[in-house]
């Protein structure tokens, strides 16, 4: 009896790790199951979010198609003379599209400071401009940096362009930076993004970030084409820059809150008001003043779905038809 009572006992563990092995390989089931629905539903939301982004992109280039034609319109409204009429110049515009919005504006990309006009340009040969230092430097004290900080910021800014390896008084060329824990070497050629003042000495984040609203990289080395009859009030400090330390900001506002609705006329009529002639520029910086926009900046952002992009551009309205002469896009989500 025994023997029969061993038997069925052994009968018995042997159902229970039989159902133990079960369970296990149910558990093991279930968690690989729901591994590979969650590996499932993000490779649907990876591709959900490509196709809103591939979305956004293709929305971005038929904006900047409308923003192409706009600023041929633009221009061709009034040949010789752009002014701010239609209220176009910054002014943002909203599209609805499929799944999201469009957002996108025009301003004009000619009114800032040529960070690139800190040098002259010979060929393929960069040499300081001091013309082009000294209107930096007065952009640069006007936002309240210190005088000394400009000084070094606008000579470290031309050796950072210029074509020899000489640094100008206060500046910096490769040495500088090739001492640094994280060396680099300096451009030795123009700046084609504004972001590249953050490496040149002298630029602190406080000064950068007081600097960007105001500078740009223009693709030439041209002093900063003003625009005049598009320069709003609050964009004074960029007239008064002209002026060099002499300049008043206050004053310059004012005179751009005056200006008529339909703009100057000729550059000469412009230099000969009162408080112009008074400011007693040269005739290079007199020349520099436009009245009519061959810059336009672009700015554009598209939401789709759970996509985000922006683009910022610069376009050239000079050429027939205008043509984007430089883009960037940053992609968030």
């Amino acid at each position: 009896r025994s023997g029969w009572l061993n038997v069925k006992r052994q009968h018995s563990d042997e159902r229970g790790a039989a159902l133990l092995t079960v369970l296990l390989l149910v558990a093991v089931l279930a968690v690989l199951a729901a591994h590979g629905i969650d590996r499932l539903m993000a490779a649907t939301r990876l591709a959900s979010n490509a196709r809103d982004l591939g979305q956004a992109r293709a929305y971005l280039v038929a904006a900047e198609n409308i923003a192409l034609h706009s600023a041929g319109d633009i221009v061709g409204a009034s040949p010789g003379r752009t002014t701010n009429a239609a209220g176009w110049n910054g002014r943002e515009v909203r599209y609805p599209v499929t799944g999201g919005s469009i957002a996108a504006s025009l301003s004009d990309g000619g009114n800032c400071f040529n960070l690139n006009s800190v040098v002259l340009q010979e060929q393929a040969v960069f040499f300081p401009r001091p013309i082009g230092q000294r209107q930096f430097v007065a952009l640069l004290t006007m936002l309240q940096i210190p005088p000394a900080d400009a000084e070094t910021i606008s000579a470290s800014l031309t050796d950072w362009i210029d074509s020899d390896d000489q640094p100008e008084p206060y500046g910096a060329e490769d040495a500088h930076y090739l001492a640094r824990e994280d060396p680099y070497r300096t451009a030795s050629g123009p700046v084609t993004e504004i972001s590249e003042l953050r490496a040149i000495k002298g630029v602190s984040e406080v000064h950068y970030t007081r600097l960007k609203p105001w500078v740009c990289a223009l693709p030439t080395s041209d002093l900063s084409p003003i625009n005049v009859n598009t320069l709003r009030a609050e964009q004074g400090v960029l007239l008064a820059m002209l002026a060099g330390e002499a300049g008043n900001i206050s004053a310059a506002r004012t005179f751009l809150a005056q200006r008529p609705q339909s703009g100057y006329s000729s550059v000469n009529a412009f230099w000969t008001l009162p408080y112009l002639a008074a400011m007693k520029v040269p005739p290079e910086v007199q020349e520099q003043i436009q009245m009519n926009t061959r810059w336009f900046a672009l700015n554009v952002s598209v939401t789709v779905g759970g996509a985000q992009a922006q683009e910022s551009g610069l376009i050239d309205a000079q050429l027939t038809p205008a043509r984007l002469v430089r883009r960037q896009w940053g992609d968030g989500w």
